[in-house]
This record gives C-alpha cells, sequence and structure tokens, in this order.
C-alpha cells in the first residue's frame, strides 16, 4: 500500500509545481511556432543545398 501514497504524494506535488509555471499567451505561443518552422525550413534549405554541392563534387572526384 505504501507504493500507492508515493504515487499519490508524487501527482500532488506535480499538480503544485504545474501551477507555478508560466504559460505563454496564444500570441507568443504562435508567434514561437512559427520561428520554429520557419528556422526548421531554412536549415533544411542550407542542408540541401549543401549536399547537393558536396554530392556533385564527389562524383566529379570518383569519376
Amino acid at each position: 500500500m505504501q507504493i500507492f501514497s508515493r504515487i499519490t504524494k508524487f501527482i500532488t506535488e506535480v499538480k503544485v509545481e504545474l501551477q507555478k509555471v508560466s504559460w505563454s499567451d496564444r500570441n507568443e505561443l504562435i508567434g514561437s511556432t512559427g520561428i520554429v518552422i520557419v528556422s526548421t525550413a531554412l536549415l533544411a534549405i542550407f542542408i540541401g543545398i549543401v549536399d547537393l554541392i558536396l554530392s556533385r563534387f564527389i562524383s566529379i572526384l570518383l569519376r
């Protein structure tokens, strides 16, 4: 039975800690999500271009 009291204590402490969290408002969340999506897309494009250049360079070297 001690395991159930420990689980109950843990859940209670989690609830208390979650009440202390400073949650973002909707506009801040949407703005941050947009920045992450744009940054990820730009990084993917950059990596794709570098991969294309390096693969062409290596194929030229191996001929």
